[in-house]
C-alpha cells in the first residue's frame, strides 16, 4: 500500500477553486437562513454548531489533509444543516415542497406521522464526515491499513453521534420542556436518539462500497 502524500504547509496551503465556491455557498445558505427568523432563540443555538463546523473545517483544510470530493461533502451537510435549523428540523415542510414540486407526497406514501428530515440529516452525517474522517486517519497514521482506517471512522462517527445526543440531554435538562422539545425534535419518540444514532451508522457503513470504487 502507498503512503499518502506529504501535505504542503499551512503558510504554503491554497484552497482549489471547487473548495472555495463550496464554501462560499454554504456560507450563503447560512446567511439567507437568517433571513427574519422564524424561531431565533432555537436556530441561534443549532447555528453555534453550523459556526463551529465551519471554523473547524478550515482549520483541518488548511493544513491540506482534505480532497475535494470530502471537502465538499462536508459542505453540502452543513448547508443542509443550516436548512434544517432555521425550521427547526422538525417543521421543515419537505412533504409540502415535493408535492409543489413533483405532485407526490412522502409522508402519504410511507404513511409517515412525524416530520423525518432529523433522520435525513443524521443519516447524511454519517454519509458526508466518513470520507474526511478516512482520509484524516490515513494521514495520521500512514502504515495503517484502508479498511482499518475505515473502522475507525466509522467508529468516530458512531461515538460522535452519541455525544451529540448527550449534549442534547444536557440541553433538555437546561431548558424548559417546550423549549426542550422545540431545540431536540423528539416529536414525542422516546427512541429517537436511538434512531438518530442507527442512522448516522448506516449512513457511515454504506459509503465504504462507494469509497473502494472511488480511490487506491
Amino acid at each position: 500500500m502507498s503512503s499518502p502524500a506529504l501535505a504542503p504547509p499551512a503558510s504554503a496551503y491554497r484552497a482549489s477553486g471547487a473548495k472555495k465556491l463550496a464554501f462560499a455557498a454554504v456560507v450563503a445558505v447560512f446567511a439567507i437562513s437568517w433571513f427574519r427568523p422564524l424561531w431565533p432563540t432555537e436556530q441561534a443555538l443549532h447555528s453555534t454548531l453550523t459556526v463551529l463546523g465551519l471554523v473547524a473545517l478550515v482549520w483541518v483544510d488548511r493544513r491540506g489533509w482534505l480532497g475535494n470530493g470530502a471537502f465538499i461533502a462536508i459542505c453540502g451537510f452543513i448547508a443542509l444543516h443550516c436548512v434544517a435549523a432555521r425550521w427547526l428540523y422538525s417543521n421543515v415542510p419537505y412533504d409540502a415542497w415535493m408535492q409543489t414540486l413533483t405532485g407526490w407526497s412522502p409522508n402519504a406514501a410511507f404513511g409517515w406521522q412525524r416530520n423525518h428530515f432529523d433522520r435525513l440529516i443524521h443519516f447524511l452525517y454519517g454519509v458526508c464526515f466518513t470520507p474526511a474522517l478516512l482520509q484524516l486517519a490515513r494521514h495520521a497514521w500512514p502504515a495503517l491499513r484502508r479498511g482499518h482506517a475505515f473502522t475507525l471512522a466509522v467508529m468516530t462517527i458512531m461515538c460522535s453521534s452519541l455525544v451529540y445526543e448527550w449534549f442534547e440531554w444536557a440541553i433538555a435538562l437546561a431548558l424548559s420542556p417546550d423549549a426542550a422539545e422545540a431545540y431536540n425534535g423528539q416529536q414525542g419518540d422516546l427512541w429517537d436518539a436511538h434512531a438518530d444514532m442507527l442512522m448516522a451508522t448506516v449512513g457511515s457503513l454504506l459509503t465504504g462500497p462507494l469509497m473502494r470504487r472511488s480511490s487506491p
